[in-house]
């Protein structure tokens, strides 16, 4: 079996270019209005669940699910009834 860890996310999204690779957690039923960030992502949930609208469509992600998002990218996150946690790489070059 393949398992992911942190290390490896975190080596493979270097050797990609990604300069920042970290933890991100969120409390249940949190909601981010559309907003923009001032890097690219690339992403993967590692616990509960979220929904990521970008680029007009509404994606419902759970633990294995993975996103990417360029530099300035309007988007909005919702988070379930028992949060997320994923690990997200991002380049700010």
């Amino acid at each position: 079996m393949n398992t992911l860890t942190f290390d490896v996310f975190k080596k493979q999204s270097q050797e990609a270019g990604f300069d920042e690779v970290l933890e991100r957690n969120w409390a249940a039923n949190t909601v981010v209005p559309t907003h923009t960030h001032p890097f690219s992502v690339q992403a993967v949930v590692t616990q509960g669940e979220m929904w990521l609208t970008c680029r007009g469509e509404t994606k419902h992600l759970t633990a294995g699910g993975t996103f990417t998002m360029q530099r300035d990218e309007p988007h909005d996150e919702r988070y379930g009834a028992d949060g997320a946690t994923f690990w997200v790489a991002r380049r700010n070059a």
